[in-house]
């Protein structure tokens, strides 16, 4: 059974947000149908650019436009479309998750969130295949499907999981991230990589693992990832601590007990 939205959602800001989520992943699962037909570009190594892709953002931008017309816009394709109104931006990833989609692998999700004078106050990230809409507003708390959401509250290093990207744009970085990984493996119950930051932020707000950390990813990655996280308890900084996570593109993200010892345990990789 499909979640009423309108019942669960709350705000008219996240029920326009929702709509235009939820409108771009039904063609994403559409297309996704019917992935051996699409017309992929390859624009470098490990990043490719689908069809699907530019149909979702196309429909992100024309349902955001209608509902707040004079919202700026950042966005993985377009770029930064300046509005008259310049203390919203919609800071959108039409499909975080664009190699697992184009191998068949059924997870990627829709993410949109909203700037507002600097800081980041409401987020969506939609997982069409399973229907998952995890969402927050600032002072709102985080909820899936109309469920509120809390971050695991392992604290035993040794009974959680954790969740990385590895990195792809920089190849010389990896030897820093298997020792990244080397430290986390020795210390933890398990790492998982899924290849979608916005979700590894939206699973970690549903305490479905304890932490996750990546590098060289771009704000549309986690921008309203940041916010579902921390609206369901959790801590975000960049590797060193700061508040910097959205402009720094480094970001480690957990539980309080956990948030520490995590960032230990990268910094000693160095």
């Amino acid at each position: 059974m499909r979640f009423n939205r309108t019942t669960g959602a709350g705000t008219a800001l996240i029920n326009v947000m929702i709509a235009a989520a939820e409108r771009a992943g039904r063609g994403l699962v559409r297309s996704f149908g019917e992935i051996e037909t699409l017309q992929v570009a390859k624009k470098g190594p490990a990043d490719f650019v689908s069809e699907a892709d530019r149909r979702a953002e196309e429909t992100l931008f024309r349902e955001l436009s209608k509902a707040r017309p004079n919202y700026g816009f950042l966005m993985e394709k377009r770029g930064a479309v300046p509005g008259e109104d310049t203390s919203n931006t919609w800071i959108v990833d039409p499909l975080d998750g664009t190699l697992n989609f184009l191998h068949g692998l059924p997870h990627f999700c829709v993410s949109v969130a909203l700037e507002r004078d600097g800081k980041i106050c409401a987020g969506v990230i939609y997982e069409p295949i399973s229907d998952q809409m995890f969402w927050a507003e600032r002072g709102q708390g985080a909820f899936l499907n109309g469920r509120r959401l809390r971050v695991s509250r392992r604290r035993d290093m040794a009974k959680s999981v954790f969740a990385t990207g590895i990195p792809f744009n920089d190849r010389e970085s990896h030897a820093l991230f298997l020792k990244e990984l080397e430290n986390v493996m020795a210390a933890a119950a398990g790492v998982r990589r899924f290849g979608a930051a916005a979700l590894d932020l939206a699973y970690l707000a549903a305490g479905r693992y304890e932490g996750f950390w990546e590098r060289g990813l771009n704000s549309w990655d986690i921008a309203a990832g940041v916010i579902i996280v921390r609206e369901a308890g959790g801590f975000v900084s960049d590797f060193k601590g700061r508040d910097f996570a959205l402009k720094t593109g480094e970001i480690v993200a957990a539980n309080s007990d956990l948030h520490m010892p995590l960032r230990k345990l990268l910094s000693s990789a160095q």
